[in-house]
């Protein structure tokens, strides 16, 4: 952008900085819910949880379509290589 531009959107700064900033946090908590590793571990609590009666079978795998979606999706993407981190 040119000087003239810069000097314009001045005041809207803090504007784009919180954006700058939304942006960030939004692309972390995308790879995080996407993350291989997160997926299985959440897969292997709710089959802990469906062992101890906690839930029962319809809701278990409603959940697990869910969890296997996103696994599905993160393979789609690219996400993460499977061990926690990308």
């Amino acid at each position: 952008m040119g000087l003239i531009t810069e000097v314009l959107l001045l005041p809207f700064a803090p504007v784009r900085g919180s954006l700058w900033a939304v942006r960030q946090v939004l692309a972390e908590a995308e790879r995080q819910y996407y993350d291989p590793a997160a997926v299985r571990a959440e897969l292997a609590r709710l089959e802990q949880r469906l062992d101890a009666g906690e839930i029962g079978e319809e809701e278990f795998n409603r959940l697990e379509d869910e969890l296997l979606e996103r696994l599905e999706t993160s393979a789609r993407r690219g996400t993460g290589n499977g061990d926690g981190t990308t």
